[in-house]
């Protein structure tokens, strides 16, 4: 169902165990062939699509209960552009209700910002669990453009990704900020820190100055959601709390 709230990793593996009990129960071989049997036209309830390549290659593909061409078309609908069709659905699942959110972390915009192929990125915390959809980003100086991105969320303190989309986006030369989004929500909890990246490649942006180290939304009779932004060391394209990309988080609570 669509409001089912879980990573469809998580899922994929379940109903494979639920497959295996069904096999024994029923005195059974338990091998992929015969569960594959057992879960018929459920497995295509499964939104493969909406898995990362890894959790895909090191799931799903090698649990043996797809066929060959199946996995091969979904390793094709991972990396290659236009995207082949595929039997499973791709559509998010809609777990978060509620009114979209967004943080502001800039207060003026000025030009120009320019992308080498290294990721923009801040850190920040939360003091309330929410759900993060997309940032807004900057577009080009140079009128109507597009960009190749791929955004990621990261736990700051274990380093793993949690989240990742390879996508674009048109902009049209204005000062504004234009959504991208994730593929699926990503379940952010308090008091944790994480990353927030987006790697750019076009031409030279807008960025935004004046920045807040603490951002508190109101959410419109369900409370306040307070962020802490810093700065991300490492590997990073200039973004600070002070200036760069990354202007806005879209969210929902």
């Amino acid at each position: 169902r669509d409001t089912l709230r879980i990573r469809e990793v998580v899922l994929f593996n379940a109903v494979v165990r639920w497959a295996e009990a069904y096999c024994l129960r029923h005195n059974k071989p338990n091998n992929a062939e015969n569960q594959r049997k057992v879960l018929d036209r459920a497995l295509y309830l499964i939104r493969i699509p909406l898995m990362t390549v890894e959790e895909f290659a090191c799931d799903v593909a090698q649990s043996g209960i797809l066929t060959d061409r199946e996995v091969v078309n979904l390793f094709l609908y991972f990396i290659v552009n236009p995207k082949p069709s595929v039997q499973f659905p791709d559509s998010p699942r809609c777990c978060i209700t509620g009114k979209e959110q967004v943080v502001c972390r800039f207060q003026r915009t000025e030009s120009r910002w320019g992308y080498s192929g290294t990721s923009d990125r801040i850190r920040f915390v939360v003091d309330r669990r929410i759900f993060v959809v997309g940032f807004a980003l900057y577009g080009s100086i140079h009128g109507p453009s597009d960009y190749e991105c791929n955004l990621q969320i990261i736990h700051t303190g274990t380093g793993k990704v949690l989240a990742s989309n390879d996508t674009s986006f048109s902009c049209d030369g204005s000062p504004n900020t234009f959504k991208v989004m994730f593929k699926t929500p990503v379940e952010i909890l308090p008091n944790t820190n994480y990353t927030a990246c987006a790697t750019l490649k076009g031409s030279d942006s807008h960025y935004g100055t004046s920045g807040s180290r603490k951002v508190t939304v109101d959410l419109h009779g369900n409370g306040k959601v307070t962020f802490q932004f810093s700065y991300a060391a490492g590997c990073n394209n200039g973004t600070s709390v002070e200036d760069g990309q990354i202007p806005e988080i879209i969210f929902y609570t």
